[in-house]
């Protein structure tokens, strides 16, 4: 376990020594199980992939799990693309849905990146925007940090960078489309088992940190599925004021998908997957995981950029972003693995990686 992702949104902050009690782990040869497949084009961000349905994900080597035991999830390629045809790729989403006082920790030996290329391991609500949006991990063709954000109907807002160590992205109004935006891994989580708990007193401060002072997270985040997904191109990744700068003159065209999606999957997909040793889910007392019936395909939900949004780069629909001091990753996805934690409470939302 060289690098982790925790993301605590959904706890609630009764004190940052609590003990969170393992819900699920999905890991190894099991981990598929609690996961829908979404089997159809991305007619979420309008990226240039088509995601499989799980049988056509694991014939086609799109989804496995290496004889480490970690889980692969990746981009095809193989397949020479001709022009007006659509790359094949993976996107899953938790059968169970996460509430308030929930805590989900991913350990992620490798990162999508690449020319083009959009990974996420994100979060929604099963009415979108209405029932927000967490992205966790988040990144473009060749930048050198992740973008962590939460996306949500107007009225919700973050309040700076109080709190955090990452970086306030252009807006704290997390309904704008951008949305409101650690080097050592906790004592406590490089030993922690798959059914030990979790104390969160050795985690130090978060690398992003939304309150509750600003944005009702009851109000504004209903339980939430976890997702995974590789697109394309679409609407970040392919705009030309993102793709230009650091991919422009990947090809002859200057454009994402003449240069990159169409033509031969190697070697620039090479590097276009996920390498995941496992993801947990705990809970506090107050909170137990539901299933959530949304559904696994193009029915599910609107074009994720009308939201509100807030970014911090290392974030945030009211969108609030913001941003590890780079690199984070050199570039997304080529670095060391990153263990990432997200904790979700009644008080505040904060995420950390390591």
């Amino acid at each position: 376990m060289v690098g982790l992702v925790f993301f605590s949104i959904f706890a609630l902050l009764a004190s940052t020594g609590s003990a969170y009690d393992v819900i699920r782990e999905y890991s190894g040869s099991t981990f598929f199980d609690g996961w829908d497949f979404y089997g159809a084009p991305d007619n979420l961000t309008l990226g240039n992939v088509t995601w499989l349905s799980e049988t056509d994900a694991i014939s086609q080597g799109l989804a496995y799990v290496n004889n480490q035991g970690h889980v692969i999830l990746k981009v095809d390629n193989t397949t020479n693309v001709t022009y007006g045809q659509e790359r094949n790729s993976v996107r899953i989403t938790t059968q169970d849905a996460y509430e308030l006082g929930s805590l989900w920790l991913i350990d992620v030996n490798h990162i999508p990146y690449g020319c083009s290329v959009w990974p996420a391991f994100w979060s929604f609500g099963p009415k979108w925007p209405d029932d927000g949006e967490i992205d966790i991990i988040e990144g473009i063709n060749l930048m050198t940090y992740n973008q962590m954000a939460i996306h949500t109907t107007a009225g919700c807002t973050h309040s700076g960078s109080v709190g955090q160590l990452g970086t306030n992205g252009p807006t704290t109004d997390c309904s704008q489309p951008s949305g409101c935006t650690r080097p050592d891994i906790p004592l406590s989580i490089s030993q922690a088992t798959s059914t030990s708990s979790l104390d969160l007193s050795d985690w130090g401060t978060p690398h992003a940190n939304f309150s509750s002072s600003t944005c009702n997270m009851i109000a504004f985040f209903t339980p939430q599925n976890l997702v995974l997904d590789i697109t394309l191109c679409g609407d970040w990744a392919g705009l030309s004021w993102d793709y230009d700068p650091t991919c422009g003159s990947s090809g002859p065209t200057g454009l994402c998908y003449n240069d990159c999606v169409v033509g031969p999957g190697s070697p620039l997909y090479d590097t276009a997957y996920w390498d995941i040793s496992y993801i947990r889910t705990y809970t506090s007392s107050v909170s137990t995981p539901s299933p959530s019936g949304s559904p696994a395909s193009s029915s599910s939900s609107a074009t994720r950029t009308s939201t509100t949004a807030t970014s911090i780069s290392s974030a945030a629909s009211t969108d609030t972003n913001i941003a590890d001091t780079p690199p984070f990753l050199q570039p997304i996805g080529s670095g060391e693995p990153h263990l990432y934690l997200l904790r979700r409470g009644n008080s505040e939302l904060s995420l950390w990686n390591a």
